[in-house]
């Protein structure tokens, strides 16, 4: 959203509602719905979704849903903003993340030791769990030679802060006693968050169009990754980060 006039609930609000009023019609070809499907690993075996009694064995229901949104504004225009979101992936964690463009003509190259399209700058701001903000680059190897590396600017807010870090419904919940609306969504802004999506999922739902499956515990359905790749957009959880 644009800066708001004041830090005021209302004036907040009102930003939030200009974004989701300035976003593009959701198309169907850019959305990507799956459901988990069965997998053994470990000599462990996963369900399927379906494998719950209380599903229907032919249920259309996705458990995986991707997105590619974009804002008609003068700021963004043309910035594709992806979203997933899912059941029984291979982990549980909610973040963004701001994939720098790449330079034009970029004289490292020949240097840089790994696809360089693998390792863009990027802002990286981790929700949940263990909260952190990190800035990913491209750096120096010390030495005398001319080798490339990618290191992670860390702020760990567990290593930083000794103090306890409220548990996000807990500032939510404190928020609804003190009566501070700035977290929650007023009916304009569920509105517009609704006319944006009711259209696409009532086309999936006439068409009954057959989610992806994915393996449990897999990073989800292939046709993510294609949707990705159609708008030059590398999913965060295929990095070398993953320990970060």
């Amino acid at each position: 959203m644009e800066t708001p006039v004041s830090l005021d609930a209302e004036d907040i609000r009102n930003e939030k509602v200009k974004v989701l009023r300035s976003m593009r019609p959701l198309r169907l070809e850019d959305v990507v719905i799956g459901q988990y499907k069965s997998h053994s690993k470990g000599g462990v075996t996963y369900p399927a979704y379906t494998d719950d009694k209380t599903v229907p064995k032919d249920s259309l229901t996705p458990t995986f849903a991707a997105a590619a949104l974009f804002i008609d504004n003068a700021r963004w225009d043309g910035v594709p903003f992806l979203m997933k979101a899912g059941k029984a992936l291979h982990n549980k964690r909610a973040e963004i993340r701001v994939q720098f463009r790449h330079v034009p003509g970029n004289l490292y190259n020949r240097n840089f030791g790994t696809d360089l399209d693998q390792a863009t700058n990027e802002l990286v701001i981790r929700v949940q769990p263990d909260e952190a903000i990190y800035l990913k680059i491209n750096n120096k190897v010390p030495g005398l030679g001319m080798r490339l590396d990618r290191s992670n600017l860390n702020l760990h807010y567990a290593a930083r802060y000794s103090k306890e870090i409220p548990d996000a419904y807990e500032r939510l919940l404190l928020d609804a006693i003190e009566g501070e609306r700035r977290l929650f969504i007023r009916s304009d802004e569920l509105d517009a968050a609704w006319s944006l999506f009711t259209p696409v999922l009532a086309e999936l739902e006439e068409k009954k169009i057959m989610p992806e499956y994915y393996p449990y515990g897999s990073r989800g359905p292939v046709g993510a990754h294609y949707l990705a790749a159609r708008y030059n957009v590398r999913w965060g959880d295929l990095g070398l980060d993953q320990s970060a």
